[in-house]
């Protein structure tokens, strides 16, 4: 008789979740270290698919589950994976995922963070000199869900330990937090991406993310494939489409980049970019907007490049398109204001 197939998990989308996932693998995240996996590799807890049943499919060490599996324990103690995030930054709030894992979850878990630069040697994150603090206290599982907690982050943190008790199987780790880079970054006189996720830039809003999130646009690296950028449905009515980034620092925009990479029959036919300074709190609707690159033709899978800009120093960034479609990436290159 075969099993029936297991149904994933139907819970609500928690609100923190809009926040980055300071552990994503495509951000630099790794799981570096753990204890056991005989079942399931650890590196599956932050693969970016959602997790997959394979009904009927074994490996020669028994059921293949596409999550992070220990043994059965059989002495005391409990298992644990040590997770380098792939951008330092407050953590949020935390998503143990035991999607397919019915009758061999975790009964609880908890997390431990510290905040080391650089990179650290397997050796060293598991030596009893690292001191661990405790991010997320012991809590309770429930086996094919979305376990979401909230989390109290007070500081920057790099590295994080997941610990099961006492054995099983967790199918993704989801991380979500504001990122907080190294501040030497900002101390130097050289120009960055001042929009860049990994400075600490955010995409605080947008008019429609129907195909495509608004985070995307400022994701390291070139955009993979059509569904990597940010893409609005069709519009039929007036209007247009937008996105807003908050700038990892206040500083002054020189250059600009914008590519619709993979967007060739759906880019968008024109943008205009704006800019505010808005320090001390931002609302859209009454900050003050300058123009920083003028109504210009968009062209389909292409590179838009526009130098030697004229402006002062800024906040936040208003990305306009027209009318709707998608744009791949989004490069805002500054120096920090004084």
């Amino acid at each position: 008789m075969t099993a029936a197939l297991p149904e994933g998990p139907d819970s609500p989308t928690p609100a923190f979740a809009d926040l980055i996932d300071l552990a994503a693998e495509r951000l630099g995240g790794a799981v570096v270290a753990a204890n056991d996996d005989f079942f399931a590799p650890k590196e599956n807890l932050i693969k970016a698919s959602r997790p997959r049943w394979r009904e009927g499919k074994y490996t020669d060490r028994g059921k293949w589950m596409d999550g992070w599996e220990t043994r059965r324990r059989r002495t005391p103690g409990n298992d644990w994976a040590i997770i380098k995030l792939g951008l330092g930054g407050v953590v949020r709030g935390i998503v143990v995922d035991t999607s397919y894992f019915t009758g061999n979850y975790p009964e609880e878990a908890s997390i431990d963070a510290i905040t080391y630069d650089g990179t650290p040697s397997t050796e060293r994150l598991t030596s009893r000199d690292i001191f661990w603090d405790p991010l997320l206290p012991t809590v309770q599982l429930k086996g094919n869900s979305l376990n979401a907690f909230l989390v109290e982050g007070l500081n920057r943190v790099t590295h994080l330990r997941l610990n099961i008790f006492p054995d099983g199987g967790v199918a993704r780790l989801r991380v979500h937090g504001e990122v907080v880079p190294s501040e030497t970054i900002f101390r130097s006189e050289n120009e960055l991406d001042l929009g860049a996720m990994e400075n600490g830039g955010f995409v605080v809003m947008c008019s429609d993310m129907h195909y495509g999130n608004r985070q995307n646009l400022i994701l390291p690296g070139r955009s993979t494939h059509m569904g990597d950028g940010w893409e609005t449905k069709r519009r039929r009515g007036p209007g247009h489409d937008w996105a807003i980034v908050r700038l990892a620092r206040r500083g002054v925009i020189h250059r600009v980049r914008l590519d619709t990479d993979h967007f060739k029959g759906n880019a968008p036919g024109r943008c205009m970019i704006e800019y505010c300074d808005a320090a001390a709190s931002f609302d859209p609707d009454t900050a003050k907007w300058h123009e920083l690159v003028p109504d210009v033709p968009l062209y389909p899978d292409a590179h838009h490049r526009w130098e030697d800009l004229t402006a002062k120093a800024a906040t936040h960034v208003r990305l306009n398109i027209y009318p709707d479609g998608g744009v791949a990436r989004l490069r805002l290159f500054g120096r920090v204001a004084g």
